[in-house]
Order: structure tokens, then sequence, then C-alpha cells
């Protein structure tokens, strides 16, 4: 994977100029570089020769759509991303989770609120970088997972779906992206079985730290997993 770049340099791809054009007045106000682009191939090039640490992502662009960008960017990179979009309804929010975004803002929205999804998503960023994690250990080969300490009962299945949770905390994922993440061998489970999933390893956390309550439930979506405090 590669990584995004220790000063916060924010690239907006937008093809709406005037909408470019304020949330990089916006971002520079707040003392973040932004550079816009209002084309999708051309912002894969951008991204491939110098990678920001944040994108601000349109859904309908020319050349290549948001989607699509968004699919090319995670291949290679954890960058931050967050998608603007104008179709609200519940299914384009869903897609846009499933191919990597962090976060997303319908149309029409406050540049301010944009901005301040953007730093939130940029100190999250920071803080997966940080690799001292007081309250959990994760041991790759042996397919374990310690948590304060105390290792886990983890079924591989399990070890997996934890794995991609801790490495993304405070990213929403949507039951079928956790699904594709426990089963490789693209079998065809209802992604209500997730739920099991989630509800075993809730209660092999709890079994240890019976006060953290960090695996959320995000209606419609999927779920989300907020890291205790100092972690």
């Amino acid at each position: 994977m590669t990584e995004p770049k220790t000063r916060s340099a924010v690239m907006v791809v937008e093809d709406d100029p005037k909408i470019a054009r304020l949330l990089v007045d916006y971002l520079l106000n707040e003392g973040l570089a932004a550079t816009a682009i209002g084309d999708g191939l051309q912002a894969l090039r951008a991204f491939e020769a110098d990678p920001p640490s944040a994108m601000v992502l349109d859904l309908m662009l020319p050349g290549l759509d948001g989607l699509a960008l968004c699919r090319a960017v995670r291949a290679t990179s954890d960058v931050p991303i967050v998608m603007l979009t104008a179709r609200v309804d519940e299914i384009d929010r869903l897609i846009g989770l499933e191919v990597g975004a962090d976060d997303y803002v319908c149309k029409p929205f406050s540049p301010r609120e944009v901005v301040a999804r953007v730093k939130a998503q940029l100190r999250r960023a920071e803080g997966r970088l940080v690799r001292q994690r007081p309250a959990w250990e994760i041991d790759e080969d042996a397919l374990r997972i310690a948590w304060r300490g105390h290792g886990l009962p983890l079924t591989p299945l399990e070890f997996r779906m934890f794995r991609l949770m801790l490495e993304r905390p405070g990213r929403v994922f949507a039951r079928a992206t956790l699904l594709d993440a426990v089963h490789d061998d693209l079998r065809d489970v209802s992604d209500r079985a997730i739920d099991s999933h989630v509800k075993n390893l809730r209660r092999k956390i709890e079994a240890v730290d019976p006060a953290f309550e960090g695996i959320v439930s995000v209606y419609g979506v999927g779920y989300r997993f907020d890291a205790p405090q100092g972690a």
C-alpha cells in the first residue's frame, strides 16, 4: 500500500469549476494544501505521479467516474477519500462505501462540512500510521489478536473480519464488504451471516473487556469499529 504524504495535501476531483474552486478556497483557508482536477482519468494520473494526503471525490465525472477512480486508488493506497454525490438514494451511498470511500457528503452541501469531514479523515489517517496500539496486538502469522493483553479465541473468519476493522477505525463497513473479507472463496452466503460473526466477536471481546462496546451497528449499512480512548 502506498502511504499518503505527511503534508496535508488534498486533491479535489470535481468537474463543476465553481464547486471545485469553492472547496479549494475553504481547504486553503484551513491551512491545507489543495488542488482541483475536473476529469477522472487526469486525477488518476495525477494521483499516481504525486499522491495527496486525502481526496474529495465527486461521483459523476468525465473520463472515469468516481466509483471507478475510487477502486483504482484503493488498489494501491489507503489515502482517505470523501465522496460527493447528488444521488442520495441508499444504494449509491452503500456502493460508495463498498468500493473504499471513507465518508460521503450529499449535494447540496456546506463547504464547512466537507472540510470538517476531510480533517476528521486526516486525523484518523495520522492515527493509523502510529504503530503502537495499547488496546490490541495483531499476529498475522498465528492468526491471533490480543485485546488488552488477552488472546482472543477467534476463528479464522473472525480474525480476518476484526483485523480489517482494526486497520480502519471509524470507517463504516458494509456487510457485503465484510463478507468479501472473511469469505475468500466467493461462496454464495447471505450478507446477514455477518451479523452472527459480529455477535460472536463482540461476545469474545466482552469476555476480557466488559466495558468496551466499540463495534457499532450502522443502520441499513453494516458496522463500524470505534477505537477505545487512548488506542
